[in-house]
């Protein structure tokens, strides 16, 4: 690939990351999810780990939070505040284990303290003579921000005291958070409890702090003079006994198996609890292994937090909003109060349709049950009806398309004769602009022209910019006007006409998936594409409206065809196809009819190593391969890379179903 393109794609990310850095850390006020922005330091990282010739002061791996504040006076800590590792799955804390074991001696009998993660805003209390001199913000993990007057004002946390055993000069370090029925109070001012506690802890009146309920609960020492400590848990029982509040459910553990069954215990009583936490950190007891262990660039190698899965929570329905689709669905979604499931900030809830609604009597205001779990998008379990208000009233599903106005109707089924449950706009076209965006949203998607740079939310802004209305105006951006925007820069800019410019060779099975027809997913693309010669073949039987020559596909039905028919019956529909036909390369794929992976299913979960998802399912197509979308009896082969849902693992282990690693699905393929 090429190296300056490479740079630039890596300066672009980094910028990013720096940009939602400051959002998260210094405005309080982030703009992403914590998964989407785990997955863009993971980009930068991979791309590190993969070209060496990528370096950036301000990578992931050299900078932790965000510069401190002008509006502050700056602290330099003693030790470097980092943050922590953080594992997923089983596999993680064996590897965690494992890598102890690189720097010590096999022999030697490991204990760790396992403390709860609390979900706020990390601080420092500096001690000098017994009287608390300093309190600082994390910042970027080597300054900080002076907030000592701010932090006065939490009652957990000492002015002065009185033991005699107590330190002539330590650094206690812990978390400043919310309580639950605390934010109740004043959840109007702010999205979560987090944001909350980091907003107040930096008000530049400390009499502004005082009035919101802050907690602190300590959990280590940054630096201390004079001490001699022996176990974390020995020090965890002297802050207690000096008067800083520790937490209850702290505990000592020997075995990787008693970690497991722990976290797992907890996690299923963690809602119950009165604070939000996102995972539980296991720490080396032994204070003196933790310093022969040292620290990486930004983490410490003898402690790593071990994440929460996504489950659920309790919030209320603030109002319920119909998204378009892409092929004219109208679904609903709920806007909830934010609440943090798993350690994501959850504000909407899918309600998947009109019969989903009625059928749990779902309103606006009602008290709902959320879950989040895998990779499931948050949807509404149940409804607490003992809550809800005598005045509430249904909901009512409309019957117009709050996009362009047109009629919606429900499409009789043919096959169970019954109505669909999911109600649509009878517009086909871009003439109705939800559908449109969302058409063009999967027109550049990663099975499809897989435009990097140019994801959803650029579209949206781009729409409303009057830059793109139609999938070819991507071809004819003005980039001179795109420079002048906000977050765009040359190399950006550069970045993306470069893969607009690559994106416009492509095979005919993903351009014709592409146009976002529906019943024509990939699949159904794949077999239009191999029983064609051309696009040009394909062109004729759409103007000589032979659709029904398509039948002979084994695999292409009426459902398929009437599809096809009605999306190249609009007129406008046909004139943005052809303009693509002479602005795009379009290619046939050259599949290996008998190739080695012949009748044989495949499905994939996790991360794969230096190739993305939608060109290992192009490999495995054009080596006859096919690829499933779930995991059945008729899967042949799931594909573990890095991170794969458990749930897929275990469903494929009950199955009896072959779980192979990428290196194993190439030796299959040669």
């Amino acid at each position: 690939m090429d190296r300056e393109y490479l740079k630039n794609k890596y300066q672009s990310k980094i910028k990013n990351y720096i940009k939602h850095n400051k959002f998260y850390y210094e405005n309080s006020d982030p703009k992403i999810t914590d998964s989407e922005y785990d997955e863009l330091k993971n980009e930068i990282l991979e791309l590190e780990k993969k070209y060496k010739f990528l370096k950036s002061k301000n990578s992931p791996t050299k900078i932790v939070g965000y510069k401190p504040s002008k509006s502050f006076e700056k602290y330099k800590h003693k030790n470097p505040m980092l943050s922590l590792s953080n594992a997923f799955y089983e596999d993680d804390i064996i590897n965690f284990k494992k890598k102890i074991y690189n720097y010590l001696d096999k022999n030697i009998k490991l204990e760790y303290s396992v403390e709860p993660k609390i979900d706020g805003i990390s601080a420092s209390l500096t001690y000098i003579n017994k009287r608390l001199h300093y309190g600082v913000s994390r910042g970027d993990g080597k300054i900080g921000e002076i907030i000592t007057e701010n932090l006065k004002t939490i009652k957990d946390i000492p002015h002065f005291i009185e033991s005699s055993d107590f330190p002539n000069e330590i650094e206690i370090r812990g978390e400043v958070f919310i309580k639950k029925k605390d934010f109740l109070k004043i959840k109007d001012k702010f999205a979560n409890p987090r944001n909350a506690a980091s907003g107040s802890l930096r008000q530049k009146d400390p009499r502004e702090t005082k009035k919101i309920p802050l907690n602190f609960i300590a959990y280590t020492f940054g630096y201390s003079k004079n001490t001699n400590y022996k176990y974390q848990s020995e020090f965890l029982k002297n802050l207690q006994r000096w008067g800083f509040k520790i937490n209850k459910d702290n505990k000592i553990l020997s075995d990787i198996k008693d970690l497991i069954k722990f976290h797992k215990n907890f996690e299923n009583k963690r809602f119950d609890l009165d604070y939000d936490l996102d995972g539980l950190v296991y720490k080396i007891n032994d204070l003196k292994l933790q310093e022969r262990l040292g620290f990486t660039s930004n983490a410490p190698r003898w402690a790593i937090a071990h994440k929460f899965s996504a489950d659920n929570a309790d919030t209320k329905v603030l109002n319920i909003e119909i998204q378009v689709g892409r092929t004219g669905a109208l679904t609903p979604v709920a806007k909830v109060n934010p609440v943090n499931i798993g350690g994501v900030v959850v504000s909407n809830a899918t309600l998947h349709n009109e019969d989903e609604i009625l059928r749990k009597d779902i309103r606006i205001g009602d008290i709902v049950k959320i879950e989040r779990a895998g990779d499931v998008i948050p949807h509404v379990i149940k409804v607490d009806k003992t809550k809800r208000d005598n005045k509430s009233k249904s909901f009512v599903f409309p019957k117009k398309c709050p996009s362009c106005g047109s009629e919606t109707i429900k499409e009789f089924n043919k096959t169970t004769k019954k109505f669909d449950a999911v109600r649509r706009c009878i517009n086909d076209g871009y003439t109705c602009e939800k559908i449109a965006i969302e058409k063009i949203k999967h027109f550049i998607s990663k099975d499809a022209l897989n435009i990097d740079g140019l994801g959803k939310k650029v579209v949206e802004k781009f729409w409303y910019l009057d830059l793109i209305k139609k999938p070819q105006d991507i071809f004819y951006l003005d980039y001179n006007k795109i420079k002048k925007l906000e977050g765009w820069g040359e190399i950006s800019v550069n970045n993306l006409k470069l893969s607009i410019e690559n994106s416009k060779n492509i095979s005919l099975q993903k351009f014709i998936y592409s146009i976002g027809i529906r019943h024509i997913g990939i699949e159904n693309a794949k077999l239009i594409s191999e029983n064609i010669k051309n696009i040009q073949q394909f062109l004729k039987i759409i103007k000589d409206k032979q659709f029904n020559k398509l039948l002979n596909i084994d695999g292409i039905g009426e459902t398929q065809v009437v599809s096809l028919s009605k999306f190249f019956n609009n007129k406008l529909n046909l004139s943005i196809f052809v303009e693509l036909i002479n602005i795009l390369n379009i290619e046939k794929e050259n599949l290996i009819k008998n190739g080695p992976l012949i009748n044989k299913t495949f499905l994939i979960t996790g991360k794969l190593k230096d190739i993305s998802r939608a060109e290992i399912k192009s490999l495995i197509e054009k080596n006859s391969g096919t690829i499933l979308s779930s995991v059945s009896k008729n899967l042949n082969f799931l594909i573990a890379g890095e991170k794969p849902t458990k749930r897929k693992i275990d469903h494929a282990k009950s199955l009896g179903i072959n779980i192979i690693s990428q290196s194993d699905l190439i030796k299959l393929i040669n």
